[in-house]
């Protein structure tokens, strides 16, 4: 095999109004395309991070609960670089979402903290 790069995460939400506007309004990413699945009952909304087209952010009718946090089988989280951590923190702090207490991997020396989206999904800022 020869992979090049992560094309995109899949995201599933229960609520997609509450998600698109937690990832769109809040964390700024930028919707490339949106479509209505009729067939599914499912809209996907394309995201792009950092100019970079990531993140499918998906509806269905009434899905599964993530088992728990985040120790479950499967994806454990979703991890974002910024360049200051202190900054986001704060900007999350304006949207009344609550953040883990700041702490530094002791193999990197670098920064990164834990919150989680509108379905619990745990998404981590690491200051790259």
């Amino acid at each position: 095999m020869k992979l090049k790069k992560i094309h995109h995460v899949a995201v599933i939400c229960s609520n997609y109004e509450k998600s698109k506007d937690f990832y769109v309004r809040i964390l700024g990413l930028m919707p490339i395309n949106e479509v209505y699945r009729e067939e599914r009952d499912s809209y996907k909304l394309d995201l792009e991070v950092g100019g970079h087209y990531q993140i499918e952010l998906f509806s269905f009718p009434n899905p599964p609960a993530r088992l728990n946090r985040p120790e479950a089988v499967g994806l454990r989280h979703l991890a974002f670089e910024v360049e200051n951590i202190e900054e986001e923190v704060a900007e999350l702090a304006k949207h009344d979402i609550s953040v883990e207490p700041i702490r530094v991997d002791p193999y990197t020396n670098k920064k990164y903290t834990f919150f989680t989206d509108p379905d619990g999904l745990p998404i981590e800022l690491y200051e790259g």
